[in-house]
């Protein structure tokens, strides 16, 4: 927030405000009504809710696994799939779907007007998140089975204390991949029953395990090349030069704190 602060300052000097030479802003409303507050924000309340629900009501429906056989040419195996492991996924795809049906039945009129012209930013920006994001996976896959991946890993591991060697080592591949989701994903992947090897040995909580895990991998990720930054920039309209290094900073500052998490856990224990 300090920082914050101080690039507001600054820009407040400079003579920067909201609405100047701006890309990719929606029309102006040209409405004479706008609609009720609660029925604005009941889309966004449905997404919640639904999302916790779908989360309770998927496992129960599917149960541990399930299994089914993929639509492909020859005779496939069928496929098991752990519902545990992408239950959340499908909650949220179902929760957006809630939010997106409630729109449509609340304001037809308005959203059946601007139909065509809407959506061609709407599935663009959907293509660009989503190449993005496949590419960095797809990417972080190619540098996992590099030999040169062994050698970083092991490095890596050579760290003594269990909570800095998983940070620094999540962080790390993070910024390898340009992902923070790719790099947590391939470190977990290579490398998740060695840290819950050393944090048994250490008495850490798998909690405390996990969180550090997930505040680390925003870290290094935030690289140029980085998915979700180049996602930003397209959707703000905005250059590397001009926002990246308020992304780099406010990334570096949120990843130092995973270190000060780490100091109260063991001058406390507090989970």
């Amino acid at each position: 927030m300090f920082y914050l602060e101080w690039r507001r300052r600054v820009a407040h000097a400079a003579g920067e405000g909201y609405g100047t030479e701006l890309l990719n802003e929606p029309a102006p409303f040209a409405g004479d009504r706008l609609a009720n507050p609660w029925i604005a924000l009941l889309p966004l309340v449905l997404v919640g809710v639904s999302n916790k629900l779908f989360t309770i009501l998927i496992p129960r429906y599917y149960g541990a696994s399930h299994e089914f056989v993929p639509s492909v040419i020859g005779d496939p195996a069928p496929v098991v799939q752990e519902v545990s492991r992408i239950a959340a996924v499908w909650a949220v795809e179902a929760a957006l779907l809630v939010g997106i049906l409630a729109v449509l039945v609340l304001s037809w009129r308005t959203v059946a007007t601007h139909f065509a012209e809407s959506t061609k930013p709407a599935i663009g920006g959907a293509l660009l998140a989503s190449m993005n994001t496949a590419s960095e996976y797809g990417f972080g896959a190619v540098i996992a089975a590099l030999p040169g991946f062994l050698v970083v890993a092991n490095a890596l591991g050579s760290i003594p204390n269990p909570l800095v060697n998983e940070a620094v080592t999540v962080t790390a591949l993070a910024g390898i991949t340009g992902s923070a989701s790719g790099g947590m994903s391939i470190a977990l992947a290579a490398m998740a029953e060695t840290f819950i090897a050393n944090a048994n040995a250490a008495n850490i909580p798998m909690d405390v395990l996990h969180r550090v895990a997930a505040m680390a991998s925003g870290g290094m990720d935030t690289l140029p090349h980085n998915g979700a930054v180049i996602t930003l920039l397209a959707v703000t309209g905005l250059t590397h030069r001009q926002a990246y290094k308020d992304i780099f900073a406010i990334t570096i500052i949120k990843t130092m704190a995973v270190f000060v998490i780490i100091g109260v856990f063991y001058a406390t224990g507090w989970v």
